[in-house]
């Protein structure tokens, strides 16, 4: 099988050129020895939608150019206990990786016994007590004759390339929903600012409708309809108050401390967006994203596990040997000395299926986990493209928000004056108030989506970065 040109992927420049890239993974994962992988074989566009001019920091976060968020991304790393419980589990995984390295070295034991008797003697009065020392040294070993042990650590040492590439998408996605987590309540911030200063507008003109109706001018009606606006915008400052505490308690959890830690006002506002991220080839992103680098290993170290599994049903050599002695004094213990090795060739004859179930379980196993792979490529490119599109049409959305902005802004000031004119009544003014205000808080809601949609960007364009925990 290992002659199979199927097995050979193309070298030629042609290959990178064509408008998509069929990634097989069994070629690259040296099992071609256990056959075809099966299902159908994933298909990667030439190129993304769209591409940048900024090539992103392996952390990313750093590219707003805003110290606060680096500050924060840098104690989330550090203190965060899910990342710290990942980080436990890829140790876990590299303990696993010496413990099966062991088995390629003998077993050695060391052992000493002793015990005492009474009887035997003639003499009843004086009876005799016997007495037998021993110590011993006794080993253990398997001869891996075919690679099965070499394929079990194999394996293992996959797995932790796996928890590795785990831990790092874990890191990848705290920095992400710290950024998400800090703009958002900027925003919230911004957003109480603003409704503060609407409260103050509505209630000046709340005193101005009130003196007018006490000079005869104005009806009453159009009091109590802008008092229903001054409580409807204190009611939206009640909300963004609340969504600042929220915000502020998730921030402290995600940095590992109490969620009464509440981090204080602060004079930022929403930075604007930095020039767009290099989004570079689809292929080259699935060699650097940590979840794809993850989910590859696993397959490889599915493909290990099969090759081991296959090789369980073949013969094992087996050598014991034992350097014991046994005296009934302890001057004569260390004199006669017994050296036994024995080796043992063990072949399975009837196991009723177990081996031959074992290798259809591994070899199913290792077909899930291409599945999986191979879906987990579709959704990173389609993350990639998604977040694109997103921006884009943010960024529309945005500017007309801000058009619509700009016309309720002048609709409500001349509306206005033709109120106080006597020209028209107050209701078209209020109207066109209330639409200016909501269009302010959508535009600010708007702006922090756009952040959002470029953070979804970064997140889906990063390769993994080594954090301080690597370090140690």
């Amino acid at each position: 099988m290992r002659n199979d040109p199927s097995c050979k992927p193309s070298r030629s420049p042609r290959f990178w050129r064509c408008g998509w890239v069929i990634l097989i993974l069994p070629l690259t994962l040296g099992g071609c020895s256990q056959g075809p992988s099966p299902g159908p074989t994933v298909k990667l566009p030439a190129s993304f939608s769209g591409n940048g001019i900024q090539a992103t920091p392996d952390r990313w976060w750093r590219s707003f150019k805003d110290a606060r968020l680096n500050q924060l991304e840098s104690q989330a790393l550090t203190r965060n206990f899910s990342l710290e419980s990942s980080w436990q589990r890829l140790r876990q995984a590299r303990a696993v990786v010496a413990r099966e390295n062991a088995d390629l070295f003998p077993d050695l034991s060391a052992s000493a016994d002793g015990q005492a008797n009474a009887g035997g003697d003639p003499n009843p009065n004086q009876p005799r007590l016997g007495l037998g020392l021993g110590l011993g040294l006794r080993a253990n070993y398997e001869a891996d004759l075919w690679g099965r042990i070499r394929d079990e650590i194999k394996a293992e040492k996959n797995r932790a390339r796996a928890s590795l590439a785990d831990y790092r998408t874990a890191a990848l996605t705290l920095s992400a929903e710290v950024a998400r987590t800090w703009y958002a309540l900027v925003e919230a911030w911004e957003q109480r600012d603003l409704i503060k200063d609407q409260i103050g507008t509505n209630e000046k003109i709340l005193k101005q409708l009130q003196v007018r109706l006490s000079e005869g001018q104005g009806r009453s009606v159009d009091v109590l309809r802008q008092q229903g606006l001054v409580r409807a915008t204190r009611e939206q400052l009640t909300v963004a108050e609340s969504n600042l505490g929220i915000l502020g308690n998730r921030l402290a959890v995600l940095q590992g401390r109490a969620p009464e830690s509440i981090i204080g006002p602060s004079k930022q506002s929403l930075p604007n967006l930095p020039p767009p991220p290099r989004t570079g080839l689809p292929v080259r992103l699935v060699q650097r994203r940590p979840d794809i680098i993850g989910a590859l290993s696993r397959v490889r170290a599915a493909d290990a596990d099969l090759a081991a599994a296959i090789k369980n049903r073949l013969p094992r050599l087996n050598f014991r040997m034992s350097y014991t002695n046994t005296e009934d004094e302890i001057a004569r213990l260390f004199q006669n000395w017994i050296a036994v090795l024995v080796g043992e060739l063990a072949a399975p004859m009837i196991d009723g299926g177990e081996r031959k179930a074992e290798v259809e379980r591994t070899r199913a196993r290792r077909a899930e986990l291409l599945a999986d792979y191979q879906q987990a490529v579709l959704l990173a490119v389609r993350e990639v493209e998604d977040n694109l599109i997103r921006e884009r049409q943010q960024e529309k959305r945005i500017t007309e928000i801000q058009g619509q902005l700009d016309l309720a802004t002048r609709s409500y000031r001349q509306l206005l004056s033709e109120y106080l004119n006597g020209a028209s009544g107050f209701l078209d003014a209020l109207d066109s108030l209330t639409r200016e205000q909501e269009l302010r808080r959508d535009l600010l809601t708007a702006r922090r989506n756009l952040i959002e949609f470029r953070i979804g960007l970064h997140r889906a364009l990063a390769g993994g970065f080594t954090t301080s925990r690597e370090l140690q």
